[in-house]
């Protein structure tokens, strides 16, 4: 462990006050790997009619090109979290970003289908990490006022990614999209934030919290008074400690860990938080919202346009979720935003079905595809990457949340593959009637079983769910 804490300065280095900025600058530097979940879900929009001449994609490749990426991000998910108990935060994100980065290089090269589907699954893998690795890191660090800002900003870069992406394709696309291979400048552009993620890593600490799990209290009280007032890093260094030992002891989690009845009741919530984030259809949206626009009535410039200014209200949403967090509690805020969504998908399948085709129709669905949007990303995704990330003790952190994000990427990957076939099998407006019936489910299902973390401490929280399975 010389090596962590060789790279922490003591507290004695930082200017009064400069803990926040410290801090500050730690938490954008590891959420450039969110930055590079939005880019490389996002880009493959605009670049796959690119790629159709070049590659020769038939519709089953251009699919398995697509969703490729969402398939090996299940698995980045399930085994990131693991390797992140083992080896680290830091140290597994700073290979996350050469993962990423061979990943890039790949697909922007790719020679033919095979070469390109393999890199996309590479990319996956990083991605499902970094939607792992990159929430456990923040909400280590940070104090529990603040930890749902710092946790959410994760989800803000992601949605500013996928604006990226979408603003970047649209302008390589209009000005060089006569140019052979025009689709390779969209895709490598990601190699930008890969290296920024590497080298910045370098400068930032381990968290105290890994550090603690394997018993280096030098390490962790070291960061501690990084990014906390001298007294408030001795109080939570000491409360730190007194559960880390027992942890440590016991190591890496297990599934037998899970026949304890408190873990098992909070993996139980993690894997339902995962799923009922998902269950929304929001990937219907973001992976079809053109052909949803075209079907409508726009036309083909028009439905890319307003695609664009669902990545704007994506990113809008965020920064107001993120405030609303330091505001409200994280159940109503997730409750309302359940409740939105199940609403405005119930009226672009009533809008789908009495309309007829054409303008006016396209105007009103895009108006609630809007709302939909503003309702997932203003609450359901920044709460739902919250709570993951402070609900699980320390012990089963990186197995709970990278479980629970397998879970939430199968999910994706579902609804993702099952759209389209649904759509020409039941019409679009019984499809949004499905997700329709599965957000009244998830609705029920949050005011049943998902608690209340906002401003308790991790330890805390983890004393709250013993109480109430012992209670």
């Amino acid at each position: 462990m010389a090596s962590s804490s060789a790279s922490v300065a003591s507290d004695a280095d930082l200017p009064k006050g400069g803990q926040d900025r410290f801090l500050r600058r730690v938490t954008w530097i590891a959420t450039l790997g969110g930055l590079l979940f939005g880019f490389d879900t996002g880009v493959i929009n605009g670049a796959l009619p690119f790629m159709e001449e070049d590659l020769g994609l038939t519709p089953f490749t251009e699919g398995l090109v697509a969703s490729s990426l969402v398939f090996g991000a299940a698995f980045g998910a399930v085994t990131g979290g693991r390797l992140a108990d083992r080896y680290g935060r830091k140290r597994m994100i700073i290979v996350l970003a050469i993962i990423f980065l061979v990943g890039t290089l790949g697909a922007s090269f790719a020679p033919n289908v095979t070469v390109m589907v393999i890199s996309r699954l590479v990319l996956g893998l990083a991605v499902g990490g970094a939607s792992v690795m990159v929430p456990i890191y923040l909400a280590e660090l940070s104090p529990a006022s603040r930890r749902g800002q710092m946790v959410t900003r994760n989800e803000l870069m992601i949605v500013t990614g996928q604006l990226i992406a979408f603003t970047t394709n649209a302008v390589i696309g209009n000005t060089f999209g006569e140019s052979e291979g025009v689709w390779r400048w969209m895709l490598v552009i990601a190699t930008i934030p890969a290296i920024g993620l590497w080298v910045g890593m370098h400068f930032v600490p381990e968290s105290p919290r890994w550090l603690a799990s394997t018993g280096n209290f030098g390490a962790t009280l070291s960061v501690l008074r990084q990014i906390r007032d001298r007294e408030a890093a001795r109080e939570e260094f000491e409360e730190v400690q007194t559960l880390a030992v027992e942890d440590y002891r016991a190591k890496m989690g297990t599934f037998k860990d899970l026949s304890e009845p408190w873990l098992k009741r909070v993996f139980l919530v993690g894997l339902g938080l995962a799923v009922i984030q998902q269950i929304t259809g929001v990937n219907s949206i973001m992976y079809y919202g053109t052909q949803i626009l075209t079907d409508a009535g726009f036309g083909a410039q028009a439905a890319l346009t307003a695609n664009i200014a669902n990545g704007v209200i994506s990113v809008a949403a965020t920064f107001l979720g993120i405030w609303l967090l330091g505001k409200v509690g994280r159940r109503p805020m997730l409750m309302v935003g359940q409740m939105g969504t199940t609403a405005a998908l119930l009226a672009i399948g009533i809008v789908s079905l009495v309309l007829p085709e054409g303008t006016t129709r396209g105007f009103v669905i895009l108006a609630f595809t809007v709302t939909f949007l503003a309702f997932q990303q203003g609450a359901i995704s920044p709460v739902t990457w919250l709570m993951l990330s402070e609900i699980f003790p320390l012990r089963i952190r990186g197995l709970g949340m990278g479980l629970s994000v397998f879970v939430l990427w199968m999910v994706n990957f579902m609804v993702s593959f099952s759209f389209p076939i649904l759509v020409d099998a039941i019409s679009i407006s019984n499809t949004f009637f499905v997700f329709v019936v599965l957000g009244i489910g998830a609705i029920l299902f949050a005011y049943r079983f998902i608690p209340e973390t906002r401003g308790k401490s991790l330890e805390e929280l983890e004393q709250e769910f013993k109480g109430e399975t012992t209670g």
